[in-house]
């Protein structure tokens, strides 16, 4: 696969090759009808609906946004609950995916990309971010090599085989998680990317709330809670058989699952919640949660376990991701000792539950993932290294 890179780069440059007409199209309609204002800093990102990264996007627009800042949005939402949160930003907000997200005009994503690329160039804005958005990647090459361009990559997924071809207009990259940072430098090695990209990727872990410590009184059951969407990586299975284990050990713990809208999961100790959009809703979940529970066969850093420290939750999770990072067993939580063998965890998180059963070794757990999560996951260290990342490129 040594060559994989080169082919990639032929593949880019004859697609451009025969997109040049609509791009020049496009590029004549900015100049036709231009911006009707002057941004320093253009931001791009897929949607603006439920969802972890959205949260995070949000927050980031936040950090680089104001009035000379300009939020492009390019895929379809299934609704619109991070949409507010992106306004408070000050930036000027276009939703171009009625244009750039339709398989049937798909010529018209192609002039898209003439004409925002156009508006960029003219600009000349301090630096273009992309937050793991294709349109973003697909506008990088006709954009001036003088303008900086930043991506963000959460996770190694579809967009680690969609970059390759881009990496050569990526000013710096951002990763989440130092395991997806691996994965990606054995990308580079397997498919023959030069070894100096590598220094262009920084690593900024996401950001959560930290509250003040909280001091969980004993109750009666253990409260476990899970954050997330019941899609297929998060395995609610895993959870509904250790709620049943629990119930066959005698254990008094009791599940919690927000996310999740399927009540026939629901037993004598699990409950079901459905969608929760409000964030105070949330953060009542995490402040009595005793401990928040991940299952999932893939993750990059889940952001339940980041919040669940943050309000003194015991993590206990699969070793997916950065999660062998960042827990150890016994001291900030638990990690599983296998993603694969269903058995095993279900086993092994019957022996963590009564572990927690002690009074002081669960206050001990969640005192010391409080203190990780202050000293990590804080927006004042997520905001400064944003801050310090736009201050690195020279602008």
């Amino acid at each position: 696969m040594g060559n994989l890179y080169q082919l990639y780069i032929i593949k880019r440059k004859l697609e451009n090759i025969l997109l040049f007409p609509l791009i020049l199209l496009g590029r004549l309609l900015a100049l036709l009808f231009p911006l009707k204002k002057y941004y320093t800093k253009f931001l791009f990102f897929p949607f603006y609906h439920t969802g972890g990264a959205e949260k995070v996007h949000a927050k980031i627009a936040n950090i680089y946004g104001g009035e000379k800042t300009i939020i492009f949005f390019t895929k379809k939402n299934t609704d619109t609950n991070f949409f507010e949160a992106f306004r408070e930003s000050g930036a000027t907000i276009n939703d171009i995916s009625a244009y750039t997200d339709n398989k049937f005009i798909y010529f018209v994503n192609i002039i898209f990309r003439g004409i925002i690329s156009g508006y960029i160039n003219h600009q000349k804005p301090s630096f273009v971010f992309n937050g793991q958005c294709n349109f973003a990647y697909k506008i990088s090459p006709w954009i001036r090599s003088t303008i900086p361009q930043l991506e963000l990559i959460h996770s190694f997924n579809s967009f680690s085989w969609i970059r390759p071809a881009y990496l050569a207009f990526i000013t710096k990259t951002i990763m989440i998680a130092e395991k997806r940072i691996d994965d990606h430098l054995q990308q580079y090695f397997s498919i023959g990317i030069p070894h100096s990209f590598k220094n262009n990727i920084v690593f900024i872990p996401n950001y959560t709330y930290v509250p003040n410590h909280i001091v969980k009184p004993f109750k009666e059951k253990l409260q476990v809670l899970f954050v997330g969407r019941n899609s297929p990586e998060k395995r609610i299975h895993l959870i509904a058989a250790i709620a049943k284990h629990c119930i066959k050990n005698s254990l008094p713990v009791s599940f919690n699952l927000v996310g999740i809208d399927n009540k026939n999961l629901e037993t004598a100790n699990l409950f079901v919640h459905g969608l929760v959009t409000k964030e105070q809703q949330l953060t009542d979940y995490y402040k009595v949660a005793d401990i928040v529970l991940i299952t999932s066969d893939t993750e990059g850093f889940p952001m339940a376990i980041m919040e669940g420290m943050a309000y003194s939750c015991v993590p206990i999770s699969t070793p997916v991701g950065d999660v062998p990072y960042r827990i150890t067993n016994g001291e900030n939580g638990y990690v599983f000792s296998s993603i694969t063998d269903e058995d095993k965890i279900v086993n092994e998180a019957v022996v963590f539950f009564t572990n927690l059963l002690s009074n002081t070794l669960r206050l001990q757990l969640q005192a010391n993932a409080h203190s990780y999560a202050n000293n990590n996951f804080s927006e004042a260290i997520f905001e400064k290294k944003y801050m310090q990342l736009a201050e690195s490129i020279g602008k």
